[in-house]
């Protein structure tokens, strides 16, 4: 799988390796036996890295793995199983990122039985919650629109993703909040199963609840209330239109507690043998001049709005953090019309000071639109 390095003529480049060096950033990646890549490395000495060649070619799964060393999981892909490469047994990615003008050595390896291993600086992870948030990171991928047209499951998880990077006690309550509610859920089928009456137990989980529960909410609230001006920020930045956003917080919470909701719905989750209400149930809802935003909203208009959330998101993380994180572009070109997408790379390139990975198909429209940033960059072409 050969790459063809090729860099943006003199006239246009910049040297920023040792401005790399000040930031946080991902200096080198090798991947073995990780999707299409047998095994592969890269080093990276620009600031912005674009990823090009055909579908295939492994550009998606370098930046998942780039994901992966951040996250301990696939962005793509809920089951590691479909991370190994065809006829392997198992993966190994190794990364080294620089962080505060020095070196961190991260690794994850799942091996043939199954288990799954992340070492930081050669020391093994007890819980590997405690690695969400060292090294933060915000994916950009086309899929990314069912934030705005999907369920509310997925608008939850870009707020949780979110939070379990700035919050450690967040995260921690998100894991014991579900924990807690797969066993409710559990019980709710035993008791419907058994015809059993006794509820002493489901009284037991209902405040075990609570606590976690009630947490989350009040830090769900006073998160997104600082997001919507950020968010309309950057929708009118990228749209270049002076149309009026709005997002608000949806929670069964802002009127009843959540005590007070399971004990109201306990009849109706016996019968249905699931919890039926609680801030797994939370939303975000999004409107445009006062509508509907996923009823009327044009395709350039929703991935106008994606690109908000996600740079919001940026900031969010840059502000906490004190450096920004690192972004990874994954096929922002397609389906996105030239003034928006020179907006979005403006900011890209000329105002984010992070790393930025950027994958396309062709690889003369990637280097076209980047050297007109005047800003240094390095494009890795993929073959497959």
């Amino acid at each position: 799988m050969p790459g063809n390095l090729q860099l943006v003529p003199a006239s246009c480049f910049f040297p920023s390796v040792t401005y790399l060096a000040g930031l946080f950033s991902l200096r080198q990646i090798s991947l073995v036996q990780f999707k299409n890549y047998s095994n592969r490395s890269f080093s990276f000495t620009e600031r912005i890295t674009g990823l090009c060649g055909d579908n295939g070619a492994g550009k998606t799964n370098l930046i998942d793995a780039i994901y992966y060393l951040c996250f301990t999981k696939s962005y793509f892909s809920k089951n590691d199983a479909y991370n190994i490469s065809a006829g392997g047994n198992g993966f190994r990615l190794q990364g080294t990122f620089i962080k505060e003008k020095r070196d961190y050595d991260v690794v994850c390896i799942l091996r043939e039985n199954g288990k799954k291993e992340v070492l930081l600086d050669g020391e093994p992870y007890g819980r590997f919650s405690k690695h969400i948030g060292k090294f933060p990171c915000v994916m950009i991928a086309p899929d990314d629109v069912v934030l705005i047209t999907g369920g509310s499951e997925e608008r939850r998880k870009y707020i949780d993703s979110i939070l379990s990077q700035l919050d450690e006690e967040y995260l921690q309550k998100l894991i014991e909040y579900n924990k807690v509610l797969q066993q409710r859920n559990s019980l709710l089928r035993q008791l419907a199963e058994s015809s059993n009456n006794d509820t002493n137990l489901l009284d037991v989980l209902d405040m075990q609840l609570v606590l976690p529960g009630q947490v989350l909410y009040e830090k769900r609230k006073t998160f997104i209330a600082d997001m919507v001006s950020l968010v309309q920020h950057y929708y009118h930045h990228i749209a270049a239109l002076k149309e009026e956003t709005e997002m608000k917080y949806e929670s069964a919470l802002h009127k009843e507690s959540l005590a007070g909701l399971l004990h109201q719905s306990r009849e109706k989750d016996l019968l249905l043998q699931r919890t039926t209400t609680g801030i797994h149930k939370d939303d975000l809802d999004f409107s445009l001049n006062g509508q509907s935003f996923k009823l009327i909203a044009s395709q350039g208009q929703r991935k106008s709005l994606l690109f908000a959330l996600r740079l919001a998101e940026f900031e969010v993380l840059k502000k906490a953090k004190g450096f920004s994180p690192l972004l990874l572009l994954d096929d922002v070109f397609e389906k996105l019309d030239d003034n928006r997408m020179n907006n979005l790379l403006q900011w890209v390139c000329r105002e984010n000071d992070g790393q930025v990975f950027i994958t396309d198909t062709h690889c003369d429209r990637l280097k076209d639109a980047l050297t007109k940033m005047k800003t240094a960059f390095r494009i890795e072409e993929l073959q497959a």
